[in-house]
């Protein structure tokens, strides 16, 4: 089974806004980067893109070792997935699961490898981090620049309309 590094990183101007999402593997010497974004979106649903979208282009199982600087996302994978499943992607509370589109894609595609969840601090001048954060940011940036002012927010209001009806 090949061994793979990743790290990922989510970014989001505003909280919905435009955002981005970033991730880099490693095999070996060789080195992928993939990002990409939405014009409205979350933080925690870009943190779930970046390791949705690094999994997705795996073509073969792999152990991976997996860095990420959302604690969203690494609970949310190793410690409260099973227990959402359980209870038919409910919360404790009896609640929907924020974004469990993104959830069960990103259990779909880590459950066909070994994982291993790793976090580590964001901002902290780890080199791979840094450069996921430094594409991810351009992912926004791009969505902020590619659509008007009105345009995002009609965008933006239909995001939350659309999250307001699934939660």
């Amino acid at each position: 089974m090949k061994q793979l590094t990743i790290y990922t990183d989510g970014a989001c101007e505003g909280n919905p806004g435009p955002g981005g999402w970033a991730a880099i593997l490693r095999f070996g010497e060789q080195i992928k980067e993939v990002s990409g974004g939405e014009p409205a979106t979350t933080n925690n649903r870009m943190e779930l893109q970046a390791a949705i979208g690094a999994l997705s282009i795996l073509k073969e199982a792999c152990e991976i070792e997996l860095f990420t600087d959302s604690v969203y996302v690494k609970d949310g994978i190793t410690k409260w997935l099973e227990a959402w499943k359980r209870r038919g992607w409910l919360t404790t509370e009896k609640k929907p699961v924020k974004n469990v589109d993104l959830w069960r894609k990103l259990d779909e595609l880590s459950s066909q490898h070994k994982m291993e969840w790793r976090w580590l601090k964001g901002h902290a001048g780890h080199r791979e981090n840094e450069k996921c954060d430094e594409l991810a940011c351009a992912e926004a940036a791009a969505n902020r620049k590619r659509f008007t002012k009105e345009e995002l927010a009609a965008l933006k209001a239909e995001f939350e309309l659309s999250r307001s009806i699934s939660n």
